[in-house]
């Protein structure tokens, strides 16, 4: 059975956010099926999905390790990056690996599905826009070292020139959603 869109293939840790992430879809057209982790994602890949919706964080897996093999499985399948610990760091990376896109969550249906069909020009931010806050510019500028320090937070506190506790701490406090 194919639908008009294509087959997504969902690929997070949680039950209860993959079900309504599907749902979503499944009333835009979108067949979908679901993963709830590294394995289940890699083996799920021979119903042949179009797309795979990848969460960067599952569980005790990490979602960008799997977009090489997806990619070298399905080159022409559409890989969407989702996390919830959205950096540019992590996106940068993500799309070097392979990714086609990379949203934060939380995400609304309507940016996914743009994301699945590559037109996210219609769900992009005006450039009228408000600039980022420094809580936010500040936690990407870590992201970013952390990420070229391989994860070493003791290396990373001395390239950003801080105690590792400060930095740990400044980790622990990742910035939430920008206020209008």
């Amino acid at each position: 059975m194919s639908t008009p869109h294509g087959h997504v293939l969902i690929v997070d840790d949680d039950a209860a956010f993959r079900r309504l992430l599907g749902r979503g879809l499944t009333r835009l057209g979108w067949e979908t099926s679901e993963a709830e982790n590294a394995e289940s994602a890699l083996q799920a890949l021979a119903r042949s999905p179009t797309h795979v919706l990848l969460d960067l964080r599952l569980g005790e897996d990490n979602g960008m390790v799997l977009i090489e093999p997806i990619r070298l499985r399905h080159p022409n399948i559409r890989i969407i990056l989702l996390t919830g610990f959205a950096s540019i760091a992590s996106a940068v990376t993500a799309i070097k690996r392979g990714a086609d896109d990379y949203l934060s969550k939380p995400v609304d249906i309507q940016a996914v599905d743009a994301a699945l069909r590559g037109d996210r020009a219609a769900t992009a931010d005006t450039p009228d826009e408000q600039p980022p806050a420094l809580r936010r510019v500040e936690w990407e500028h870590i992201q970013r070292v952390l990420n070229d320090c391989g994860g070493n937070i003791s290396e990373a506190a001395r390239v950003l020139g801080m105690h590792r506790r400060s930095l740990q701490r400044k980790l622990a406090k990742k910035p939430g959603p920008e206020r209008p």
